[in-house]
């Protein structure tokens, strides 16, 4: 198997680093040599965060050049416009339609982007999901993060089994159950 790179990026708070993590320990599970890297901005501020998790039979170095990436996963749409150049031509990339004003839009300075889900799936093969709607008719927003999860299963390979079991040894055992529903509605598209 060739190396599976795949970049994770999000606005602070939205569960991008335990996705990335969870990512990660599906392919250690699988045997797979991993490498993973995090870059943490202004996190506790709303800022962008971005994760790479790069698996396959041997993994030199964490972090994946431009153009290279195979899987993006977006948790906010203006994040997957400013990260859409290090998709790979033929890649993939699943955007949470989901909007969160950064710092320069909310005191003015900046103007949020039109359209940015019609310019980006212009560009590249893009599964759009609306995470946080899903969550909520859950009862739990705070799961948004294993509906993307489960949105971007497949195309990142491994059966629900793998994916379950590490879902259940990462979250807090509290929320296992809600975790796991949330899972399969992402990757269920429910």
């Amino acid at each position: 198997m060739k190396n599976l790179n795949i970049m994770v990026v999000g606005v602070g708070g939205q569960g991008t680093l335990l996705t990335s993590r969870i990512i990660g320990k599906t392919a250690l599970n699988d045997g797979f040599d991993v490498k993973l890297s995090e870059v943490h901005g202004m996190a506790q501020r709303g800022g962008s965060v971005v994760t790479f998790v790069r698996f396959g039979e041997k993994v030199f170095e964490p972090v994946v050049e431009e153009g290279d990436v195979d899987v993006l996963i977006a948790f906010e749409r203006l994040e997957a416009l400013r990260y859409l150049h290090y998709l790979k031509k033929d890649g993939v990339l699943i955007v949470n339609d989901c909007r969160i004003d950064p710092m320069t839009v909310v005191t003015g300075v900046a103007k949020y982007p039109e359209n940015i889900l019609d310019e980006v799936s212009s560009k590249r093969k893009t599964v759009v999901i609306d995470g946080l709607d899903i969550a909520k008719k859950l009862g739990n927003s705070k799961v948004l993060n294993s509906v993307v999860l489960g949105a971007s299963a497949k195309y990142i390979g491994f059966s629900e089994d793998e994916w379950l079991d590490v879902l259940t040894k990462t979250v807090p055992p509290k929320t296992i159950d809600i975790n796991k529903q949330a899972f399969l509605a992402g990757k269920n598209g429910k």
